[in-house]
């Protein structure tokens, strides 16, 4: 099987895309491939003003980079997998799962060391309805208002006193060098990561042998296992990217991958949450644990918070209301 002469990789425009893009890209180099990036503009960063839901929901930061490459225009796409939705797309295969970074969400603030310690009517930056739900059910005392844009821009309006603490996910913090913003990081049971999250994925033409076989070294096959147990469970759930749902896979002190879950939904008398968690046997998939886990949760009811997070995700917003 002959090498790609060169490796074409697409990128999203923002600073952590290209950044992510670049750790990849390096090491594609260090194996002594010639590569190329070329950065597409995606919906989602197109219309930074708008809330995610209202652009189109799952999908919108990896719509174009997908076309583009099914188009031929480039070889593989970097994403962040937690945009990527289950549904893969037909032609298309997600074939190398980098080691994962930091998979947890990070409290960042200038004044205030916990999200536990922040006085009563504090302003907590999030647009993600899962952190959203999550901030209300530690602290239904402080106020969750909307932010959108960048990771510097959230820090630029942190830093102005627009905030006293923002949310956000502790690997694109790390990835920029930017850890010694982190506060606190917000670790199950009591705060749940999206799906996926922290991990990259390489995306390839599922026909393209030769691209697939000189991107596999950077796999990482515990990550890899991880993301596979986690995103089986979001699907079975019939939960998108957007839906509050968080899981966390791991491996578990004797080896076996562990995984653990749960669902959130806003309710007149504040925020109601399950949980399910479980370990592999030994002849478990990732996918067969991934499914077992989402099979405790709709046992306890998730179906139907998830169909009311729906119905609630589609309605208008109120006048003048809205996440920023």
């Amino acid at each position: 099987m002959s090498e790609p002469a060169v490796i074409r990789i697409g990128t999203r425009a923002s600073l952590l895309a290209r950044t992510q893009t670049g750790w990849v890209a390096d090491r594609l180099r260090s194996l002594g491939h010639a590569v190329t990036i070329d950065t597409i503009s995606t919906s989602g960063d197109e219309r930074g003003d708008v809330p995610v839901p209202r652009i189109g929901g799952d999908g919108v930061f990896v719509r174009e980079l997908e076309a583009a490459l099914l188009a031929g225009r480039i070889d593989v796409a970097v994403h962040s997998l937690k945009d990527l939705p289950t549904a893969e797309t037909a032609g298309l295969a997600l074939a190398c799962v980098p080691a994962r970074a930091v998979p947890f969400d990070a409290f960042v603030s200038n004044r205030h060391e916990s999200l536990e310690r922040l006085p009563p009517g504090a302003v907590v930056g999030t647009s993600s309805v899962r952190r959203v739900l999550q901030v209300k059910a530690l602290r239904p005392d402080v106020e969750v208002r909307g932010i959108r844009g960048n990771v510097d821009s959230r820090l630029r309006k942190l830093d102005a006193g627009d905030y006293d603490a923002l949310i956000l996910a502790g690997a694109g913090l790390e990835r920029l060098g930017l850890q010694a913003r982190i506060t606190e990081l917000l670790r199950p049971p009591a705060f749940w990561p999206a799906v996926a999250q922290g991990a990259l994925v390489v995306q390839a033409r599922a026909d393209d042998a030769a691209t697939r076989a000189a991107i596999a070294p950077l796999d990482d096959p515990d990550t890899h296992a991880a993301v596979a147990a986690e995103r089986t469970f979001l699907a079975a759930l019939a939960g998108g990217c957007l839906a509050p749902i968080g899981a966390w896979a791991s491996r578990h002190g004797d080896g076996c991958l562990q995984l653990g879950g749960c669902v959130l939904e806003a309710t007149a008398a504040g925020v109601q949450r399950i949980l399910a968690e479980a370990v592999a046997r030994p002849h478990d998939t990732p996918e067969t644990l991934g499914r077992a886990v989402a099979g405790q949760l709709s046992a306890a009811g998730a179906d139907a918070m998830l169909a009311s997070a729906r119905a609630a995700a589609q309605r208008p917003p109120a006048e003048g209301g809205g996440q920023p």
